[in-house]
């Protein structure tokens, strides 16, 4: 359990997190995280197999959705009202697809990165955010990417939906603020994880491969679902507004050391 002081004024002592993304990378490793910390965990994602074997390994709650489907996000955020209070919401959902110089950009493809980076953090955030008050409080976590602070060569689509994803934390703080809601961005650098760089090289194994090639250490889902529940585990006044995660060998989104 986090300590007593984290607790929000009015909440129930047994925290409560719905985790997007849930079946894989970090939106698992967050899962993981926050049941050994002793909360109780809503984890959605769009593969029910994946849902259904965290469940048996965590003990968490899962409620299958695609969050690209407002009829999907409108039943899930019921779900949420319907089987108790919620403390954070963490929008973790998100991916890239391809690697392309802007000159060669498929169209189709930053809209569909739009639609997954943004739009899904955005539906949810608003769905929820009632409740959040409703529930005494809470927290809106938003996962982003340095890639939202910054860019590089073959990343302009993602680096375009994560610098607008990165928006809705940035501008809901001061919209939220004096309200007893926390807005935190987690922006991580170069993670490995199970299908983030093959999903986004379309399933090339040895692309994928070579992002991580050299390097001593790249960060792992672990890694970013440690920070995640860090921030959710502060003192209730402090807020951690945006924080910034890479391994030792990631300077920056291009400089990057690499052994041989």
């Amino acid at each position: 359990m986090p300590p007593a002081d984290t607790a929000v004024p009015g909440a129930p002592s047994t925290p409560r997190a719905l985790v997007t993304g849930a079946s894989t990378g970090i939106g698992a490793a967050t899962v993981r995280r926050l049941r050994a910390e002793g909360w109780d965990v809503l984890a959605t994602a769009r593969r029910t197999d994946r849902l259904a074997a965290l469940a048996a390994e965590t003990g968490c709650a899962t409620h299958p959705a695609d969050l690209t489907s407002p009829d999907d996000v409108a039943a899930l955020a019921e779900h949420v009202r319907g089987t108790g209070p919620l403390r954070a919401l963490v929008n973790n959902a998100g991916g890239a697809i391809g690697a392309d110089p802007v000159e060669a950009g498929r169209a189709e493809d930053w809209q569909r990165m739009y639609e997954i980076n943004v739009l899904t953090t955005l539906r949810l955030t608003q769905a929820l955010l009632p409740t959040l008050r409703a529930d005494g409080g809470g927290d809106v976590v938003v996962v982003t990417s340095t890639a939202a602070h910054d860019t590089y060569p073959g990343g302009a689509g993602y680096a375009a939906a994560k610098h607008a994803e990165r928006m809705i934390p940035a501008t809901l703080r001061l919209e939220l603020v004096g309200q007893p809601i926390r807005v935190v961005e987690i922006a991580p650098g170069m993670v490995r994880t199970e299908e983030f760089s093959l999903n986004r090289l379309h399933g090339d194994a040895d692309a994928a491969a070579n992002v991580y090639a050299g390097v001593a250490e790249p960060l792992v889902a672990d890694d970013v679902a440690d920070a995640i529940v860090w921030t959710l585990t502060r003192p209730a006044h402090v807020n951690i507004d945006s924080l910034v995660i890479r391994p030792r060998a990631q300077a920056s989104n291009t400089l990057v050391a690499r052994e041989g």
